[in-house]
């Protein structure tokens, strides 16, 4: 199978061939600007020191400072993380904010630290990265296994550096420290509104939809309780240890509970055990892989049974699948639109820090949902004006604002 980065690649050289651009600048975006790599001493519990290993990659800078989050996870590599700066490019431009991509990570399983060894290795991390880490810079924010207080651990650490508090130097932070209303459910009401939008498109309403959810952290969890609340039928749901399924649909808030008590998806009584190989061939009418890169291949897309896919995580689908899955006209809103909910309210939260002026709740969903709903119809007459998928749509449109915002500037010096 192919790597994430070269993933990202071939979506790209599939897009630019939509577009005119110069050899150049076509071969510019192919490669990050810069990466990290930092080895670093962790003192554990036990009185040791365990050395750890962490990224921060920039793609581009043309648009602005540099955005993106930060994960921890065994399975962290240079090369998943140089895929993932390279799509949130895509994802800011696509939904015209002025930030270029980012992405960090480090090689750890946070689940086997214990809190005080999560804030050791966090700060530590943080002070590795701080050279490239500025409110003008770089705004990290939190991916996969990080948190609003793993973002507070970045922000205070960064602040202590500079002798004041900077709150805007990260986003996804607790309100109580600067971060924003909104923020935590603000990727599970983009995913909403995507799956709203494309159903309407489709002429299948959303009430009554049977909804398929792999994937029960902050993304996974949040589409299905406000699905739910919209209408829709969760039928499914898992995580990395397997899931649920119940053709007559789910309550995502007891499975919360149950998990919050203890339990584990797949042992929820209200439902059968499955596992996340059977959810995604799940027949549904909506799937939502919302876990890890790479889930639908050309070895199961030709088992899925979904209508619509909406790409709550970074990188579900290879392109190997993509065109397995539209050649069975499935169809698929791509992660830099589907998931794109989460930066958007980021870059609210970075406003809001920067001129020291909070916004409501109500005001903060209302202006996501404007920024979703235009992006998603903006890719939708791309894709009708091209004869092409969302997904190079929506790249074809992200590229292009890059491009041009590259030929402006020009090259230094």
């Amino acid at each position: 199978m192919a790597t994430p980065y070269e993933m990202a690649l071939a979506q790209y050289d599939r897009a630019v061939k939509h577009l005119s651009l110069k050899r150049g600048i076509e071969a510019y975006l192919r490669s990050p600007k810069r990466e990290l790599t930092v080895n670093f001493p962790v003192r554990m519990d036990d009185g040791g020191v365990q050395i750890f290993t962490g990224y921060r990659v920039h793609h581009s800078t043309a648009r602005g400072p540099t955005k993106g989050g930060i994960r921890y996870h065994p399975d962290v590599t240079l090369d998943e993380v140089r895929a993932l700066a390279m799509w949130m490019t895509w994802k800011c431009a696509v939904m015209n904010l002025p930030y270029g991509g980012a992405k960090g990570g480090v090689v750890c399983d946070p689940k086997r630290l214990s809190m005080r060894e999560l804030e050791n290795l966090t700060r530590r991390y943080a002070t590795e990265i701080s050279v490239l880490m500025s409110p003008e810079g770089d705004i990290p924010a939190p991916d996969v296994n990080t948190t609003p207080q793993i973002m507070a651990w970045i922000m205070d650490t960064y602040s202590m550096h500079r002798g004041y508090s900077v709150p805007a130097v990260v986003t996804g932070k607790p309100v109580q420290v600067g971060g924003s209303l909104g923020r935590n459910e603000a990727t599970g009401r983009g995913v909403l509104v995507a799956t709203r939008e494309a159903l309407g498109e489709m002429n299948l309403p959303l009430q009554g939809a049977r909804v398929a959810v792999q994937g029960f952290g902050n993304v996974g969890s949040v589409s299905a309780l406000l699905l739910h609340q919209a209408g829709a039928r969760i039928i499914a749901m898992s995580d990395s240890q397997g899931g649920t399924l119940n053709t007559k649909g789910l309550d995502p808030a007891a499975l919360l509970r149950h998990k919050r008590e203890g339990g584990k998806l797949r042992d929820f009584p209200d439902g059968e055990p499955i596992d996340n190989a059977t959810l995604l061939t799940t027949e549904c009418d909506v799937l939502i892989p919302a876990a890890l890169e790479q889930q639908i291949t050309e070895e199961n897309a030709g088992r899925v049974r979904a209508k619509l896919i909406i790409e709550g995580a970074n990188g579900p689908t290879t392109p190997e699948a993509d065109a397995i899955l539209l050649s069975h006209g499935v169809q698929i809103v791509p992660d830099i639109l589907a998931n794109a909910g989460g930066v958007v309210v980021s870059y609210f939260e970075w406003v809001q820090d920067l001129q020291s002026f909070f916004w409501s709740e109500e005001e903060i969903n209302k202006r996501l949902e404007q920024l979703m709903v235009r992006a998603y119809r903006e890719v939708g007459a791309a894709a009708r004006d091209k004869g092409v998928d969302l997904r190079t749509a929506a790249l074809v449109r992200a590229i292009e604002r890059v491009a041009e915002a590259i030929m402006i500037l020009g090259i230094y010096p």
